[in-house]
């Protein structure tokens, strides 16, 4: 199945920038939609940034115009970079992969800390 594997993590300090990167390494090639989520602490999970099998991106207006997300079939990874991070943008950041046939699909996630 869909195994996710987050890397890229750490801590920044405002202003400065981040690439997140989830990689499949499992078996199901039908992912129809990826996408980056984000968990703050004492918050619900919002996602920050999608794109589809057919390349259509959607981002969060919490994050547009300082995010990127770019998903490549043949590495079968999405990479997610943030510019100008701000201290809100402290969290755990999940890849998730979906596909109509197969279900949802999470990764570990991985934390963003981000210093004032």
């Amino acid at each position: 199945q869909v195994q996710l594997v987050e890397s890229g993590g750490g801590l920044v300090q405002a202003g400065e920038s981040l690439t997140l990167s989830c990689r499949d390494t499992g078996m199901i090639f039908e992912v129809s939609t990826m996408a980056w989520y984000r968990q703050a602490p004492g918050k619900q999970r919002e996602l920050v940034a999608s794109v589809t099998a057919g390349g259509t991106i959607d981002y969060a207006a919490s994050v547009n115009g300082r995010v990127t997300i770019f998903r490549d079939d043949v590495r079968k990874t999405v990479d997610l970079r943030m510019d100008n991070l701000k201290p809100d943008d402290t969290a755990v950041y999940y890849c998730n992969a979906k596909s109509s046939l197969y279900g949802s699909f999470w990764g570990q996630g991985t934390q963003v800390t981000v210093s004032s």
